[in-house]
């Protein structure tokens, strides 16, 4: 049986160590047999073949622009069954004109009132693989408010307090942890991770690994 391929792309705002995130899960997929690529560029997702070689796309890449043939050729991808895997604003924070890449993520960020907060995520699916065994847990961290898919299979939610200048939010129910298909692929998605250091907590950093297996299955 021929290895798996995951493509990394990283880059845009340094804010969220994009490199630094590379260092914690290029070892991670590659101890699990991946052979992996990864690119600084944007244009990676330009080659055709390789696109259709892989088996998992690790977008890392917070802002910026994405041209139309750069998206279209992720999209493409994606939609003809390669599975995309990723966090925070890497992901859903990353081409804010681009409105088709955000209908495949399943959302967009919008705030995180307070900046660096205590808040607690409450996973609510304990039978899905890339949450079972997993018990409610804190973050000090940014809690992303978004707007979502409703299509999103949610995994994992957190609730606002309304602190912080937003009173309109209390008890809002946001979800923290998704997936969903676009096309025939698979997509895992987390708004935890804002830096490296998030993932020192046990069950960030799980949720993660176990949502890039799922989606490249």
């Amino acid at each position: 049986m021929n290895p798996k391929k995951a493509l990394l792309v990283w880059g845009g705002w340094e804010g969220h160590e994009p490199g630094k995130c590379v260092d914690i899960f290029l070892p991670f997929l590659q101890s699990r047999g991946y052979l992996v690529e990864v690119s600084d560029n944007l244009d990676a997702y330009l080659d055709r073949e390789k696109m259709a070689s892989l088996s998992l796309i690790v977008p890392i890449w917070t802002m910026g622009t994405i041209t139309a043939e750069q998206e279209q050729g992720l999209l493409a991808t994606v939609k003809t069954g390669v599975g995309i895997a990723g966090w925070h604003g890497g992901m859903a924070d990353s081409f804010r004109n681009n409105t088709e890449y955000q209908w495949m993520t399943g959302g967009q960020w919008v705030a995180h009132p307070g900046g660096i907060i205590d808040y607690e995520v409450k996973i609510i699916n304990h039978a899905d693989p890339i949450t079972t065994g997993l018990s409610d847990f804190r973050m000090h961290s940014e809690q992303y408010y978004m707007h979502v898919d409703p299509s999103n299979e949610v995994l994992a939610t957190t609730t606002f307090r309304g602190e912080y200048d937003a009173p309109w939010i209390k008890g809002c129910v946001m979800p923290v942890v998704w997936k969903r298909h676009y096309g025939q692929g698979r997509v895992f998605y987390t708004s935890l991770g804002h830096v490296s250091d998030d993932f020192k907590v046990p069950e960030a950093l799980e949720i993660v690994k176990r949502g890039m297996l799922w989606a490249s299955l």
